[in-house]
């Protein structure tokens, strides 16, 4: 399908990838830690018939340079974007940090129709990198509602590489020691996505060394579930932290952190999640109850 790709009007920096014939389907695409504007991810998707539209949420001009008390109507704007360019259902797609947004904006923005949350957390976490300040701690919130921050919890400074020093580190660790420190006493820093009217689509591998995704995935599952709303979740146990769509380039090797999987599990974990992704940003309304209540994994488990 011929595309058109154009940078956004707005305050961001980013990209619109959108088909030559239009689309009344619009789809925030937003990547996680790494910063930067998924812009193969945003043409796949327009390629498929869906206006994309990929920013930059922090890091860029006028943003706090790391993922500290970011503005949840950073995104909200981008929504109305989609909505004033003719979107009449909106998906918001995001991995890792950009999944724990997608499923904030769709907990604060009615206009959500569709959230994909891929390795996602089920709580909101503390800031990744320095505030507006420079600071990177005392520990903030990522997120800020309505210029106040989201509860939030913090990460446990006692923990430590198993061997630090050694290459690429692995910090799920990190995080589930950190649940366990702070989690069961911090009820306010989980994400409520049973309030969400969004159809929501989980994707998470079970050898992620950034985070439980998994485990955190399967904790939104039984939230979304206990409040009789219906819920997707993909998974493989051995992929990773970055699932890969069909079409997509495998993710670049990184020699500060361990992301688990291997690049074959986690292309096969995006090519199972692939369908269900077409799916919902292609119904014609949310929580659709044939297919909508689905906990899914490969045949192929290892």
């Amino acid at each position: 399908m011929e595309i058109t790709e154009r940078e956004p009007s707005g305050p961001w920096e980013g990209m619109l990838a959108a088909p030559v014939r239009g689309s009344d389907v619009g789809v925030l695409v937003l990547a996680g830690s790494s910063g930067r504007v998924e812009r193969e991810r945003a043409c796949i998707l327009a390629r498929q018939g869906f206006t994309a539209l990929a920013i930059r949420w922090f890091g860029g001009p006028g943003q706090s340079p790391g993922i500290c008390e970011v503005p949840l109507e950073t995104f909200t704007a981008a929504v109305g974007l989609l909505r004033r360019g003719g979107a009449r259902r909106i998906g918001v797609l995001g991995v890792s940090k950009g999944a724990e947004a997608a499923l904030l904006t769709a907990v604060h923005d009615p206009r959500v129709d569709v959230a994909v949350a891929l390795s996602p957390t089920s709580r909101v976490w503390c800031n990744i990198g320095a505030g507006r300040d420079g600071e990177h701690r005392p520990y903030r919130s990522s997120w800020t509602w309505q210029e106040r921050p989201l509860p939030f919890a913090p990460l446990d400074e006692s923990w430590a590489p198993a061997q630090p020093g050694s290459g690429p580190v692995a910090i799920r660790g990190w995080y589930e020691q950190s649940e366990r420190a702070f989690g069961r006493s911090l009820p306010d820093t989980e994400i409520p996505v049973e309030t969400a009217r969004a159809d929501l689509l989980l994707v998470a591998g079970g050898d992620d060394a950034m985070w439980p995704s998994l485990p955190f995935a399967e904790q939104l599952v039984r939230r979304r579930r206990g409040a009789g709303r219906t819920v997707r979740l993909i998974a493989r146990d051995d992929a990773g932290h970055r699932p890969r769509f069909p079409g997509e380039s495998p993710a670049p090797a990184s020699t500060h952190f361990a992301y688990g999987g291997t690049a074959e599990a986690d292309a096969l974990l995006g090519e199972a999640a692939w369908p269900h992704i077409l799916d919902l940003l292609g119904s014609d309304g949310p929580g659709r109850p044939a297919t909508a209540d689905a906990g899914l994994r490969s045949p192929d488990r290892r």
